[in-house]
């Protein structure tokens, strides 16, 4: 799941299985613990509790518009009430769970947990806040992706996050608008144009430039593509000993000059990806933009916001080099009074089975490994697609995923780079080496290395 990444409903049925993303917003950030006494029959199980889990963008587990998991969960286990909190907004979720963590209060029973703040998570002033969910809940680890149980694993040997979804890359295209600017609408010819290099990305929009429908622009932002090109480069923000090095990083060098790039060729619409006031939102309604940087659960925001007024308009193409952008893990804080029973749900939410049903409604791609790879996802299509073959663009995808090292500090500096540096760029016009300078002051002000 990507945050403000991030990433975000109504349900849509894949052809095979149903497949969405939405954003589902919630008043509050986060929700604290709570329960009632008795702990004798919580032991024997029929204690009435309330099991709250903190939640940002769209994990597909609501009774609403998700995979209804926990009505599912309430049925068979009548003594637990779920309560989740949910927010559009990553940065601000993980900002306020932070500021909880150092009081051990207001934590929800279970917290949800960006792979960009994993590290962070799992170091050393945080490793020790959370359950140790090798040893508790009963989670198979060996269900996972390998690399997904080791971004969550502390450095004396804990788990303290269990995978949720993974976030393989393509990209989503207008068809419409394609054609009006004479490029190809077939997605085999369209990845084509871009294939194995993201500069022939951009040259594709030096051609869409030229004859683009009035009012409309190649990329809906500079701050998402940068977001898609360091998220296919092996080195990102930290070096291969996971410290923050992003300044000596090739990957960001190439992601911060490809979404320059773009902003000073005027190829994007200048937007914030999930900006509070909704314009990026209403620019998919309004066919604004041609193209977006496509984790697999983008898929159901193009859905969502571009509406039944342009179903059939939008597909997906192969992007020029893979990558992962998003993915996030359930966590149980140790100071939760029903850690026991939080991590037991944990557990049961990120097993195999249920991974399956949050595809089946939701999109996200599973990180639990027989899921990734069966024929509910590998055949799946998205009707809002129409023909396109999703689970197969996505999951070919996943198999090119090589997990880049991550620093404590990744989240909060994709933040600054993207936020306050590229998005400079792209609406105000400021000096690229400008924008550079005030994004270095951000981190050393900001940050403790």
């Amino acid at each position: 799941m990507r945050t403000s990444s991030s990433r975000r409903g109504r349900r849509t049925a894949f052809t095979a299985v149903a497949a969405a993303v939405a954003v589902a917003t919630g008043a509050a950030l986060l929700t604290g613990c709570g329960g009632d006494d008795g702990d004798d029959a919580a032991a024997a199980g029929t204690e009435k509790i309330t099991l709250r889990i903190g939640t940002f963008g769209s994990f597909g587990y609501d009774n609403a518009t998700g995979a209804k998991l926990y009505a599912e969960y309430e049925k068979t286990h009548p003594n637990i009430t779920i309560e989740e909190s949910n927010v559009a907004d990553g940065q601000k979720y993980w900002d306020t769970l932070k500021l909880r963590l150092s009081r051990d209060s207001g934590l929800a029973d279970i917290q949800a947990l960006e792979v960009g703040y994993i590290a962070e998570a799992t170091g050393p002033a945080m490793a020790g806040k959370w359950a140790d969910l090798a040893t508790s809940g009963g989670a198979d680890l060996g269900a996972f992706l390998d690399w997904k149980v080791k971004q969550a694993t502390t450095a004396d040997g804990k788990v303290i996050g269990l995978g949720t979804d993974i976030g393989p890359m393509a990209i989503c295209y207008n068809k419409d608008l394609f054609a009006k600017a004479g490029l190809p609408t077939d997605r085999t010819e369209v990845a084509k144009l871009w294939a194995g290099d993201w500069a022939k990305f951009l040259q594709a929009g030096e051609t869409y430039k030229k004859s683009a429908p009035e009012g409309t622009s190649f990329h809906d932002s500079a701050s998402g593509l940068f977001n898609a090109v360091v998220s296919s480069e092996p080195v990102q923000y930290a070096n291969a000993k996971g410290e923050l090095d992003y300044e000596n990083s090739p990957g960001v060098k190439k992601a911060w000059d490809t979404a320059v790039a773009a902003a000073k060729g005027e190829l994007t619409a200048k937007l914030r990806q999930f900006d509070e006031k909704g314009t990026w939102n209403a620019a998919f309604k309004n066919a604004k933009f041609a193209t977006v940087a496509c984790p697999s659960w983008m898929t159901g925001i193009i859905k969502e916001q571009a509406g039944a007024e342009n179903q059939g308009k939008w597909d997906i193409a192969a992007p020029p080099v893979a990558g992962n952008w998003g993915g996030s893990f359930l966590a149980v804080p140790k100071s939760g009074k029903h850690a026991k029973e939080a991590a037991e749900l944990a557990a049961w939410l990120t097993a195999p089975a249920q991974h399956a049903k949050v595809f089946g409604v939701n999109g996200n791609i599973p990180s639990t490994k027989d899921t990734l790879t069966s024929p509910a996802v590998q055949d799946a299509k998205l009707a809002y697609f129409g023909d396109t073959p999703v689970g197969r663009i996505y999951s070919q995808a996943a198999a090119g995923i090589t997990p880049a090292p991550i620093s404590r500090w990744d989240g909060q500096v994709k933040t600054f780079l993207t936020d306050n540096g590229i998005l400079d760029i792209e609406q105000r016009g400021t000096d690229p080496a400008k924008a550079w300078e005030n994004v270095r002051k951000l981190v050393n002000d900001k940050i403790d290395k």
